[in-house]
């Protein structure tokens, strides 16, 4: 997406701070970032973990000097809410992708289908999908996708804090998972399809919580883009200013 408006009839926005916004859907971490670069005239503005086009929920932004501070909010440890559909492979790992094949779900249970997410708990071995924004030679593992061209990939130790079961109507389970940093939800979705035998694909994705911020303290895109400059300043948190110096 891109944005045009009259800057000049702004000026540079003065204040310094953190923005949780709730991603809506079909915009990419970048749309949000560039939406309100413009809109408020924010000369440094970035994100401290991407989400996908497609996912929805917590965004972390650094507004002015924060900026500064957007490594150390992305190494921190994240949430999700996810939905996965049984029985569904893609080229993605989610629904975005081209639907490669379909497999019947017949032969599971629910109990089958709670003992393979044991597996996924605790410090794992796990291969980053194509569509990832990993570089690989350079390159971004995305852009060589893009061109059709797929690469061996290293398996990484990342680790699932937490991996509960919300809901099971199969062919889909709905899961909340709390992990380190790194971890691909996709890869778990297409990695239980493998473990069952049936294939996999994420349907569904929010981000619930990085680090000390959680969803519910998020603001929609539509809120704060309604804003002047003056009525967001109050919605950008602090942290102790010192360590930016």
């Amino acid at each position: 997406m891109r944005y045009k408006a009259d800057r000049h009839a702004l000026p540079p926005f003065p204040e310094n701070g953190i923005l949780l916004v709730d991603k809506p859907g079909n915009w990419t971490s970048f749309d949000v970032v560039n939406k309100l670069r413009w809109h408020f005239n924010i000369p440094k503005i970035g994100h401290c973990g991407t989400l996908d086009p497609a996912a929805t929920g917590l965004l972390v932004l650094m507004v002015g000097k924060y900026t500064r501070l957007a490594e150390r909010y992305t190494g921190h440890d994240k949430s999700y809410v996810a939905e996965i559909l049984l029985g569904t492979r893609t080229s993605s790992y989610d629904l975005d992708g081209e639907v490669l094949r379909e497999e019947s779900t017949a032969h599971l249970t629910p109990e089958r289908v709670s003992a393979a997410l044991n597996q996924f708990r605790g410090e794992i071995m796990q291969v980053p999908p194509m569509t990832s924004a990993l570089k690989q030679g350079g390159r971004k593992l995305c852009d060589l996708a893009r061109k059709g061209i797929e690469v061996e990939r290293q398996a990484r130790p990342v680790t699932v804090h937490q991996l509960e079961e919300l809901s099971l109507e199969l062919p889909k389970i709905k899961i909340a998972v709390s992990c380190s940093k790194g971890t691909y939800i996709r890869s778990i979705a297409h990695d239980l399809g493998e473990a069952l035998g049936c294939g996999a694909t994420l349907a569904s994705l929010r981000r619930t919580a990085c680090g000390e911020f959680s969803l519910d303290m998020a603001y929609p895109m539509e809120k704060l883009t309604a804003m002047t400059q003056e009525e967001l300043i109050p919605y950008l948190k602090k942290v102790d200013e010192g360590c930016l110096i």
